[in-house]
Order: C-alpha cells, then sequence, then structure tokens
C-alpha cells in the first residue's frame, strides 16, 4: 500500500526556500540577545517538520537556509566583541549546530516511523547543550534554555535537572508539534506521543507553580547597594579621567552608605592597575570601607608586566582585605587574563555570600560549586557589552534558580540587578556613564534553597548524551525491517509505503 505524507511541500524548490526564509526570520527572535520566550517552544516544530517532509538533500539545504537567517541576528554584536573573520565563524557554526540537531532527528523519525521518536529531537538537543557546557570556552551561552527567563514557572526545572532538563522539555514541545505536521493520521499510535509530550509539559509547569508558591522563610534584613561608572579605564586613558571616575565612585558609595547600604558592590574590572596602584587603590577602599562602616566589592584588574589577573577584593569595615577572588572564565577579548581556581566565601551577619566575576557565571558548574559550598547570597561584579545586558542578565539569574540563591550583579554597560532563588527580578537599574549609576536594595536574604540540580548537576544531561549515543550505535545502517513507514524519494515530495 502506498500512502503520500498529508499537506504535501510545495513542489517548486524556491517556494520551499520561501517558507524556510520565513523559518528563519521567526528564529531570529529565538536565537537572538533578546528572545521572544513562547517562540522558542514553537519555532523548532516547523523547521523540524519541513526537514522530515523533504528529500535528504533538500532538507539539508533548506534547514541551514533557515538557520542563517535566524543566527545572523546576531552577527553585528560578535562583530563588536571579535574580529569579523570570527564573527561570521561563530555564525556559521551556531547554523550548523541547528543543521546537525534536526537533520539526526530527521533521521532517526524517518528510520523507525514510531510515535516514540517524539524523544530524538528533544534527546539530541539536550546531549548538545550539556556536551557544549562541559567543553565549550564559552560554554552553553546561546542556550535556548536562557530563552526562558521571563517565563518562571518553566524555568523552575532548572532547579532539578539543570538547563538541558528545561531544554529538553522545551524540545519535546516542539517536537510533539511537528509530529502531526509530518505525519498527518498516518502515524500509528501518535496519541502516545501527544499525551506523554503533554504530561512532560503539564507537570513541568506544574512544578514550577508549586515552587514558585512556595512561602517566603524568615531572612536576614540587608541593604544592599550596587554602583557603576561604565566609562572604560586603562594605562591609555588620561590619569585626570581615571581620577574622576574613582572620585564618582566615592561619591556613589558615600551616598549609598548615607540611605543605609551595608554590602555595596562595584562591576568588574574597573581599572587594570600595576601592582603599586593597586594596592594604593586598595588601601583607600578600604578605609573608605572602615570609615563608612560598609562592606565593598570591587572588580579590578591587575598586571605586573608578566601576567594579568582579574580580582574581586572584598574589603570589610574592621580588616580591610579579606577575599581577593579571582576570576576563572574569560571572555574572548580577555583570553590573556590567568585563570583562577579558588572559589571565596565568607559569612557577613550570618548569611554566607561568594564572590564570583561575570563570565564565570556562564558555567552552570561554577554556580554549582557554590551551591554545594552553602553559599545563600552570590556578589558578581560583571561587564558585559551593552546588547548582550539581557541575555547576561538571563544566564546569571539561572544560576541562581539552579542552586536557590540570590544573586546580586553589577555590570558595566549592562543591568544592576538584585535576583532571588526563584529567578525573580527584584531590582533593576541600567549602568550609565559619567556621572554613573547607583541602586539600593532594601533586602531580605534567606537561607540557601536547598535542590536537587546542587545535588546530581548534570546527571539528567549526561543520561541524555549516553541515550543518544546508544540510539545511533544500535544501527541506522539499514532501515529495520518491522518498520511500516519507509521513505523513498519521487521528485521532490516524501512518500511513505507500507
Amino acid at each position: 500500500m502506498i500512502r503520500t505524507v498529508p499537506l504535501p511541500l510545495p513542489s517548486p524548490r524556491w517556494q520551499r526556500f520561501l517558507l524556510a526564509a520565513v523559518m528563519g526570520i521567526a528564529l531570529r527572535a529565538v536565537v537572538g540577545l533578546e528572545s521572544v520566550w513562547w517562540l522558542a517552544w514553537v519555532v523548532p516544530a516547523p523547521l523540524l517538520a519541513l526537514a522530515c517532509r523533504s528529500s535528504a538533500s533538500d532538507a539539508r539545504w533548506t534547514v541551514a537556509f533557515a538557520a542563517l537567517i535566524g543566527t545572523s541576528v546576531n552577527l553585528p554584536y560578535f562583530a563588536k566583541v571579535m574580529p569579523l573573520q570570527f564573527a561570521l565563524l561563530v555564525i556559521v557554526l551556531q547554523a550548523l549546530t541547528w543543521l546537525v540537531v534536526v537533520m539526526a532527528a530527521r533521521r532517526v523519525v524517518l528510520r523507525y516511523g514510531a510515535w516514540w521518536t517524539v524523544f530524538a529531537y528533544p534527546l539530541i538537543w539536550a546531549a548538545l547543550d550539556t556536551l557544549t557546557a562541559a567543553f565549550l570556552p564559552d560554554g552553553n551561552w546561546g542556550s535556548l534554555g536562557y530563552t526562558q527567563a521571563d517565563f518562571l514557572p518553566a524555568l523552575q526545572l532548572t532547579a532539578l535537572f539543570g538547563v538541558p532538563g528545561l531544554v529538553f522539555v522545551m524540545s519535546l514541545t516542539a517536537s510533539a508539534l511537528a509530529m502531526p505536521l509530518t505525519f498527518g493520521r498516518t502515524l500509528p499510535q501518535a496519541w502516545r506521543a501527544s499525551a506523554l509530550s503533554a504530561l512532560v509539559l503539564l507537570g513541568t509547569l506544574s512544578y514550577g507553580a508549586a515552587r514558585l508558591a512556595t512561602p517566603a522563610t524568615p531572612g536576614t534584613p540587608t541593604v544592599l547597594g550596587l554602583a557603576v561608572v561604565d566609562d572604560y579605564l586603562d594605562a591609555k586613558i588620561p590619569r585626570s579621567v581615571s581620577a574622576a571616575v574613582w572620585s564618582r565612585y566615592d561619591v556613589l558609595i558615600e551616598s549609598l552608605a548615607a540611605q543605609g547600604a551595608q554590602i555595596i558592590v562595584l562591576p568588574e574590572k574597573i581599572e587594570v592597575l600595576p601592582p603599586a596602584a593597586s594596592t594604593a587603590l586598595q588601601t583607600h577602599l578600604a578605609a573608605l570601607a572602615a570609615k563608612l562602616n560598609i562592606w565593598i566589592v570591587a572588580g579590578v584588574g591587575v598586571d605586573d608586566g608578566g601576567k594579568r589577573v582579574n580580582l574581586a577584593w572584598m574589603l570589610s569595615p574592621q580588616a580591610g582585605l579579606v577575599e581577593n577572588y579571582q576570576k576563572h572564565r574569560m571572555a574572548p577579548p580577555e583570553r590573556e587574563f590567568i585563570p583562577g581556581h579558588e572559589y571565596n566565601t565568607h559569612v557577613i551577619a550570618g548569611v554566607q555570600y561568594g564572590l564570583a566575576i561575570c563570565k564565570d557565571f556562564h558555567f552552570a558548574s561554577m554556580g554549582r560549586a557554590y551551591g554545594q559550598r552553602g553559599a545563600a547570597v552570590m556578589l558578581v561584579p560583571a561587564w558585559d557589552f551593552i546588547d548582550d545586558a539581557e541575555l547576561a542578565s538571563a544566564i546569571t539569574l539561572t544560576r541562581g534558580v539552579e542552586n536557590g540563591y540570590t544573586i546580586v550583579r553589577a555590570s558595566r554597560e549592562g543591568w544592576l540587578t538584585v535576583t532571588d532563588g526563584y529567578g525573580r527580578m527584584l531590582a533593576r537599574e541600567d549602568s550609565a556613564p559619567l556621572p554613573g549609576k547607583a541602586m539600593l536594595y532594601r533586602a531580605t536574604l534567606p537561607a540557601q534553597i536547598g535542590t536537587l540540580y546542587t545535588r546530581i548537576g548534570d546527571v539528567f544531561g549526561w543520561i541524555c548524551v549516553g541515550l543518544v549515543v546508544l540510539l545511533f550505535a544500535i544501527g541506522l545502517r539499514s532501515w529495520p525491517a518491522h518498520s511500516s513507514l519507509r521513505p523513498f524519494n519521487k521528485g521532490d515530495a516524501v512518500i511513505w509505503s507500507g
């Protein structure tokens, strides 16, 4: 018996590329720096269906075309932070990632022609997300999971299974939507795919709603201050400009202290200084902390002529420098800095605080390390690139959900934010150049909220990696004899025989 796939695609190839172009434009709202959260759940569905309903060669070109249109949305941003040739390479690699995932899922779906292949696409995405987070120098920076910072019920799943778990559920929803677009009513027991996907989604959102409804626990009243001046300082900048910036920081700090601030966080790498100048600055900030009876966290670079380090100083009102944190993970423009390896925590008024710097919290492993050390609040000096302020904030607050702690992040050319262990944005201001920006937030800081993710890490993601390896290892060399759906090409349409 011969069955033609329902809703056949247009035969002229240009019409297929027109469909791909439309999908690529929609994809820009998913992979861009300012994503639309709900589109991330649905846009991949028609792209996956288009691939499954096309011949292999047509699928490759149409998916690649759509993916390039989508990922190119970030080209202006990448061109700001790296040479143009590398920016173009990153765009191509991001598009290639989509091509590999969609084509791999297509191969499984068409090979088996079974309802359970709805899990192929989410398994592959979750596995790839896990691998990129573990092995790439920028981690899973562009993960679909970070698009959900504004959709808190879904974001809570990261407290259980991390970002790979959230990527899995999002991709499962898209895959379930793609099934009827691909097979119509011809797929045996297709209702199972829809029912299981719906149950997973319902369970995810129910858990998220329940977690968000958790009653507030008693905490420690604390007044937090954040102060940022965007202006860049280095050895080439006139000392008069440097003096003006540091003088303005003194004014902002004193103003926040006068309003009751107890802990004040400044941004990352305010200036890169030689050792003698950095020692003088540290002495000045320590004196200011003692004079105002406050804690200060400040980001400073130190260059001794042989090596450069990116530091976050924690200065107490009584003892001066009590923590000297060295940044672990470097952004592309600062890869010459020497990475640190220590995790610095300090107890203030009975609350355990941790220190990290900007890029560090693009990595779930860093966030989990502090969760395992019992941090209730993370103080994070940062430096963004203006355009990526929203994404950088989304990535960072996800670390708080994964490990159940508050994050205070002060970013140059970005946002000043306070977020809680549920990902809620408690306070936010945009940074500014001279005269800068200050923000005061009166918080009640709860103890760390225990999470499964802090205990098990990316176990779910690595299970997905293992299942994908197993899925492809058991044999894709021939079509299984038991499959009732066998694709073959007739012109440009896919026809099924059974």
